[in-house]
């Protein structure tokens, strides 16, 4: 059983320097179970499950050793913590994530949209990233030009990126409309369905990621902008293949 002090725990959340969380439980702005707590020193258990719940300024947290979260990622936002362009997809989260150093696990394009996974966990985030666990993505992408059998076949059997020393090809992929398809890519390249697309002959005019293996953001229910923690059931889906026909 590990129990923490409770100005720990709230350094430990994202609340600031501990200097600043013993200020804000001295000055009675933190209850633990409904009862306000004034003495930083006093301590709690924190191994999971137990969740221990904490409020501050009369909003409600559950202490998480590491926050996971889920997005459906807006346009024009930029995956990064150092913005240049565009403002950046953690200013649209809470301000504790900045404070915990949670970031994005790899990027989207600023003009790309839906699912994208965060955290503060080094191991998650490395092990998410790595080309070595052929994590299936699933993309929709809306094209210049009508969706052919010849451009499936052509990502299907492999297209030839001018800095890849071999032809890239889709896991699997489809036509979903006229000037749309659905595709599914393991290896996580730069711009890979763009670059794809463009290398088959068309042009993606929108791009949208709906899945990271099992876990589809169709069943997450967010709507464009908004987030939700991931719990251990739902990550330990995100390995597995996705349900295609369901995408």
């Amino acid at each position: 059983m590990r129990k923490l002090s409770l100005d720990r725990i709230l350094q430990s959340q994202g609340f600031g320097a501990r200097k600043w969380c013993r200020q804000l439980i001295e000055t009675g702005e933190v209850s633990v179970a409904g009862e306000v707590v004034d003495d930083w020193r006093a301590t709690y258990e924190v191994d999971a499950p137990a969740s221990l719940a904490f409020t501050i300024y009369g909003e409600t947290w559950i202490y998480r050793e590491y926050v996971y979260v889920a997005l459906n990622k807006p346009p024009d936002m930029e995956c990064s913590r150092k913005p240049s362009h565009h403002p950046g997809i953690l200013s649209i989260l809470p301000e504790q994530f900045t404070w915990r150093d949670v970031q994005p696990v790899g990027r989207l394009d600023h003009d790309t949209t839906g699912l994208l996974l965060l955290s503060d966990d080094g191991a998650f985030i490395h092990a998410q990233s790595s080309p070595r666990r052929h994590v299936p993505k699933v993309y929709r992408a809306t094209t210049q030009d009508a969706v052919t059998p010849e451009l499936i076949g052509s990502l299907m059997a492999g297209v030839q990126l001018h800095d890849e020393p071999a032809p890239l090809a889709a896991t699997w992929c489809h036509a979903v409309g006229e000037n749309e398809i659905q595709i599914v890519l393991e290896q996580g390249k730069y711009h890979q369905v763009k670059r794809m697309l463009a290398a088959a002959g068309n042009h993606c005019k929108a791009l949208r990621r709906s899945a990271i293996g099992g876990l589809s953001l169709d069943e997450l229910g967010l709507e464009v902008g908004e987030w939700c923690y991931l719990e251990a059931e739902q990550i330990a889906i995100l390995g597995n293949a996705p349900a295609l026909e369901a995408q």
